[in-house]
């Protein structure tokens, strides 16, 4: 039997509740964070989780709508509407892809680079001052 059918059929115990409770409090009171911490500076949750993917996105400072799409959790015409009004305000640009003339690539302009530096600080901060304390749920005792 593997390790994972052993994870499935385990009973949950008080514990694993009150570990995954916790967990989850932890994570919306980040997230509660961010959403203010964006809105303070002009911007809504999504604009800067959108301007952190672009940045963050492995390898390159750039990202497509697809990529975006799968970091957002969103369907694709909601990411190309999103997009476009960031690029209304002036936050990020796109550009045909010089190796798939099909494929257009989103990048941040100077002014979504600046927003983006100074949310990402107050975020990094609000991070470290919460270390350690968001839990490792244990299901059962594997």
């Amino acid at each position: 039997m593997l390790k994972e059918d052993l994870w499935e059929d385990a009973p949950l115990a008080k514990q694993d509740f009150e570990g995954l409770s916790e967990f989850r409090y932890q994570m919306r009171k980040f997230e509660r964070f961010s959403e203010n911490a964006s809105r303070s500076h002009g911007v809504t949750p999504l604009q800067y989780l959108l301007l952190l993917h672009i940045k963050g996105f492995p390898g390159r400072d750039y990202a497509n709508v697809g990529e975006l799409s799968e970091r957002l959790q969103a369907q694709p015409h909601g990411v190309v509407a999103l997009v476009s009004r960031c690029e209304l305000r002036g936050l990020v640009h796109r550009r045909p892809s010089e190796r798939d003339g099909r494929e257009v690539e989103v990048h941040l302009s100077k002014a979504g680079e600046r927003l983006l530096l100074k949310l990402a600080a107050l975020h990094r901060a609000e991070l470290k001052s919460i270390r350690g304390v968001f839990p490792v749920p244990v299901i059962g005792s594997l």
